[in-house]
């Protein structure tokens, strides 16, 4: 696909289509990614993911034309591409993108089970999502509502989806391999992202077919935080969002004086500094446990990509 790729919208007009995408769960190195290639002269990204494509999780993605309006600004010669933190999960993703872009890339970010459900816990914290700091407590809570029946599609039923079943990286890399060449599916693991970023988003940057030599800022997004204050937490996001007339009259003042990569950097500065702080310690018998339940996934898994993630996340070592 060339870097200035275009499709056929519901109207019938030519319209950019993305060059690639960026899946996987959230606390698995997506967003650094992202923060990075945005930051490449020869590749455009819309600011935040759309979800358009995960209808099951979205009950009003938009229109094509909406979603495709999201690319405009991309120059010709920009390589156009979309994070979204939703697609890898979705049952229906892979099929629809494919056949809107069948020649985009994918890139796949995988992370130990066990670290990335401790870390999406912390992360469902954050965002008023969950309540229960207690990571072992919010497990059981989860199976008990699990017994209860809890409907699949609220919100707590997707939110507090702390078990390894929910991982199920080998059933989803399936979905993207049924739709699309190996070639064009890269599946990075975050062990070696954390452990060299800047080889690592060089080899996206060749996979890309765009300027590998380019400086680079590496850096690590959205690291793993406790919360110091849940209060102060929810008044800053309630602002962030817009929430209530007060909030949208701050937020509005905040988004004329200044611009929006400054204000995201400044929010993301102010909630590391003043918010959070360390992560709450780790349950070492909870995570046991859930190593326990995740080994056949991550044997399969091991298999599925030819590479001994058993020995490299120590799950060789677990009973």
């Amino acid at each position: 696909m060339t870097a200035s790729s275009e499709g056929t919208a519901s109207n019938g007009s030519r319209r950019r289509v993305p060059d690639f995408f960026i899946v996987g769960n959230p606390k698995s190195g997506t967003t650094a990614l992202y923060e990075m290639l945005d930051r490449h002269p020869q590749i455009y990204m819309p600011p935040l993911g759309s979800q358009f494509f995960a209808v099951e999780q979205k009950k009003n993605p938009g229109t094509l034309e909406e979603y495709l309006a999201l690319f405009e600004p991309a120059l010709p010669e920009q390589r156009a591409g979309e994070i979204s933190r939703g697609y890898f999960r979705s049952r229906t993703a892979a099929a629809a993108i494919a056949e809107l872009a069948p020649g985009a890339q994918i890139i796949v970010v995988l992370r130990e089970p066990a670290s990335f459900l401790r870390s999406l816990h912390m992360e469902l914290l954050q965002d008023h999502v969950e309540t229960e700091r207690d990571f072992g407590k919010a497990i059981e809570r989860e199976e008990a509502k699990r017994r209860a029946q809890v409907t699949p599609d609220t919100r707590v039923e997707k939110g507090l989806m702390y078990s390894p079943e929910r991982v199920g990286y080998v059933e989803q890399l399936r979905r993207f391999h049924a739709v699309f060449p190996r070639e064009q599916v890269l599946v990075l693991i975050y062990d070696d992202f954390r452990s060299d970023n800047e080889a690592t988003l060089r080899s996206v940057l060749r996979t890309l077919g765009v300027d590998h030599t380019v400086p680079l800022e590496v850096k690590d997004a959205n690291p793993t935080v406790g919360v110091r204050s849940a209060r102060m937490n929810e008044l800053v996001r309630s602002v962030y969002m817009g929430h209530g007339p007060a909030a949208r009259a701050a937020k509005g003042t905040i988004k004329t004086l200044t611009p929006q990569r400054l204000r995201r950097e400044g929010l993301g500065a102010f909630r590391r500094k003043v918010l959070y702080g360390k992560p709450l310690p780790v349950d070492e018998q909870v995570m046991l446990e859930l190593r326990r339940r995740s080994k056949p996934e991550v044997f399969a898994l091991s298999e599925y990509l030819d590479r001994d993630l058993v020995t490299l996340w120590g799950y060789d070592r677990i009973d």
